[in-house]
């Protein structure tokens, strides 16, 4: 299957170290909406993202799903599981994507070669383990009201005319999923904030106008 937006080398996305790595591995690609790792099976290997785009969420019993983030070009996931353990959570390209599989026997041949490497592993662990306890800390601490302003803060980017802007074309449902929340609930808040004057949107893009109010 060939992929419109995977660059004549993309390897050159990668730093050295990591490129280093991804040349031992297989090359990979997955069709959009492709389950790449499923919650609760064993697995030893890391993926690289070589192009295009995944989401790491979780689903309850009742299909439900908490989105933990979205990676791209350049990162990596699936290295929690790279003690044996079971994956502790699912990963879905949301975009046409292209991924050097690498096992855990030729990553830890490569530590052997490379041992700067295992820093920039455990660095990448820590800060996962610390977006997992933040997202965790705002699910237990903060009304969905709450957790929503955090995530639009977030992801606004300041424009020349004062206001910040949303890039990512988000639904009502990918915003739920990534709250914790029901669609209705962010579709109600949502409209609120429209009609208040704090947000605009435009085929699903969205601009905050003015500062969100801290409680509605």
């Amino acid at each position: 299957m060939a992929l419109s937006n995977v660059p004549s080398d993309p390897l050159a996305v990668l730093p050295d170290s990591l490129r280093r790595l991804a040349q031992r591995g297989e090359l990979k690609r997955f069709r959009k909406g492709h389950r790449i790792i499923e919650e609760g099976e064993r697995g030893d290997t890391i993926f690289i993202i070589l192009a295009g785009q995944v989401r790491v969420f979780s689903s309850g019993d009742r299909g439900r799903e908490i989105t933990y983030g979205s990676y791209g070009a350049g990162e990596y996931i699936g290295e929690i599981s790279l003690d044996g353990g079971l994956r502790s959570a699912s990963v879905e390209a949301i975009e046409p994507c292209e991924c050097a599989v690498v096992t855990r026997v030729t990553l830890l041949r490569y530590i052997a070669e490379y041992p700067e490497f295992a820093f920039d592993l455990l660095a990448k662990v820590i800060r996962r383990v610390r977006s997992a306890t933040l997202t965790a800390k705002q699910l237990a601490l903060n009304d969905v009201y709450g957790r929503l302003v955090l995530l639009l803060n977030d992801l606004a980017m300041p424009q020349a005319d004062g206001s910040r802007q949303i890039e990512a074309r988000l639904t009502h449902q990918e915003m739920a999923n990534r709250l914790g929340c029901s669609r209705e609930m962010v579709s109600r808040l949502m409209k609120d904030l429209e009609e208040g004057g704090y947000v605009s949107n435009v085929q699903q893009r969205f601009a905050l106008v003015k500062p969100l109010p801290m409680r509605w």
